[in-house]
């Protein structure tokens, strides 16, 4: 263990635990995203109901947030095993914010943050999953659930690495879970489209 690691866990935590949509939503508009809609500071729900401005601007907060901790930890850390720590600890404030007593989002933004700092390429072409199934379904939960377990099978191939393929393993089950209510409303064919 170093003072450094511990240090950008800690920090990533911390950034993961910023409520990126909460807090644009009370800024500019009159909606509270934990009494509207799905109930959630995610992207979606702040799209679906502060609008499409404000739910770019929160996916793009919250997917900084698991960025620029792993961003750091590269620099800094170059291990994978630190590198690794430090996306969990980021993710991991997302689901679960200090700020919000431990009530948080799905994780699916700032899983791509995570991604998109360990394994671009795999970020690429997972996407172009993502919008594959976006587009001939349009519910962005089936979309997401796809592409989450579609990922820790593209960072085994691209990455070689065990810690990378352990980490989005554990965040593909978080998010899993995160989206339980989601999943039982796929099952019951009544999960909430988008329109296109």
């Amino acid at each position: 263990m170093t003072i450094e690691g511990i240090g950008l866990i800690i920090l990533g935590y911390l950034a993961g635990s910023i409520p990126i949509g909460l807090l644009l939503s009370k800024a500019f508009s009159d909606v509270d995203p934990r009494k509207a809609g799905s109930r959630n500071i995610g992207a979606t729900n702040i799209l679906r109901t502060a609008g499409k401005k404000l739910g770019a601007l929160t996916l793009a907060g919250d997917c900084l947030k698991g960025l620029i901790p792993v961003l750091l930890a590269l620099w800094l850390m170059r291990a994978d095993t630190w590198i690794c720590l430090v996306a969990l600890a980021a993710f991991a404030g997302h689901l679960f914010p200090i700020f919000l007593k431990f009530k948080g989002g799905k994780g699916v933004a700032t899983a791509l943050g995570v991604y998109l700092g360990i394994a671009p390429l795999a970020v690429l072409i997972d996407a172009g999953i993502f919008f594959g199934v976006l587009l001939k379904w349009r519910v962005v939960s089936l979309s997401s659930l796809t592409a989450a377990a579609v990922m820790p099978i593209l960072i085994a191939i691209l990455t070689e690495s065990k810690p990378y393929v352990i980490t989005s393993l554990i965040i593909a089950g978080l998010i899993y879970y995160r989206h339980h209510e989601n999943i039982r409303r796929l099952l019951a064919g009544s999960e909430n489209r988008l329109s296109i």
